[in-house]
């Protein structure tokens, strides 16, 4: 028997589509690439790549991702400060490896991204990692900026978040000729 999706879960997957197209061309490109990788959906190099620094990009970005199911299976059930340091410090580690790849230039497209990573769990410690990655360094001081300007005052203390799992996980999609199809 098919599930059916109820009204509500079809409107939140419709917000998340529109707030995907609201990312910019660059943005929504990463996005599936570091989902194809983190997930292994497909064969990155081959898909992504479109030269040697892209390359050499995409294999730092697969071996950064090694620490996902980590992440995943040390995500902490509360506050309690001994479990946040085994967490926080690879969740920030990755977190500063994605942004210092110029792509992901708000917060809300970090959190869109990281959502699907690591899992609705996460949301609660994404703007700490999100300002703590942001403000590294290795950054330029423009995209520090930049970075740490987008993040509203509602998300960085919000009082609560919602554990409903993303429905959206943008893939590749081929380019159709027009001309192609038939009238």
């Amino acid at each position: 028997m098919a599930s059916r999706m109820k009204p509500a879960e079809g409107a939140m997957t419709l917000a998340e589509m529109k707030e995907f197209a609201g990312f910019s061309a660059a943005t929504q490109r990463y996005v599936r690439r570091a989902l194809d990788i983190g997930f292994e959906r497909e064969d990155a190099m081959e898909r992504w790549s479109r030269d040697v620094v892209e390359a050499a990009s995409i294999r730092a970005q697969a071996r950064m991702y090694e620490r996902i199911p980590e992440l995943r299976a040390l995500m902490p059930d509360d506050s309690d400060l001994a479990a946040i340091e085994p967490f926080m410090a690879p969740l920030v580690t990755v977190s500063a490896f994605d942004l210092g790849q110029g792509r992901l230039t708000s917060f809300s497209a970090y959190r869109f991204l990281y959502e699907r990573l690591v899992g609705a769990e996460v949301r609660p410690w994404l703007p700490a990692a999100f300002c703590a990655a942001a403000a590294l360094p290795h950054l330029h001081p423009d995209l520090r900026r930049k970075l740490l300007q987008s993040i509203s005052e509602a998300a960085a203390t919000a009082s609560g978040w919602s554990n409903r799992q993303p429905a959206f996980f943008p893939q590749w999609v081929e380019k159709v000729d027009a001309a192609a199809l038939p009238n």
